[in-house]
């Protein structure tokens, strides 16, 4: 059994990416397998400026965990709609189509982890500081 390679970084040395289907929403991988020694996850912050927001959508074997850490916002899932604040835990299984919007005055901060990363949209990554 081969070892993998441990990580250890700031999230500052990670840039703002733009995912297809967001818009005025921006995400940084931090352990992804594009830059990572995992196949395992997807962990990212996300912020989305007011007005911000992912097209419902959904994914065929991924489940998705947010983390609310800052602002407000809705999170819709299979058509129902629950408002969102720091602490709040949203968990999304595979097939639950779900959207994230921020309809609040501040931006909206929260951890995404999805496993597995294959079925998470490509992001056309630019590189770390480090890389």
């Amino acid at each position: 059994m081969t070892q993998g390679k441990a990580k250890v970084m700031r999230m500052e040395e990670a840039f703002w990416e733009l995912p297809p289907g967001h818009f005025q929403a921006f995400s940084k991988l931090l352990v992804h397998p594009t830059n990572a020694d995992t196949r395992y996850f997807d962990f990212r912050i996300s912020s989305y400026q007011p007005r911000g927001y992912a097209e419902v959508h959904s994914h065929e074997v991924a489940e998705n965990l947010y983390y609310i850490l800052k602002g407000r916002g809705v999170v819709e899932l299979d058509g129902v709609r629950h408002l969102v604040e720091p602490h709040t835990v949203i968990h999304i299984p595979p097939g639950v189509r779900h959207g994230i919007f921020n309809t609040g005055l501040e931006d909206l901060v929260f951890i995404v982890v999805a496993s597995p990363p294959s079925d998470m949209p490509v992001v056309e990554s630019r590189r770390s500081v480090k890389d």
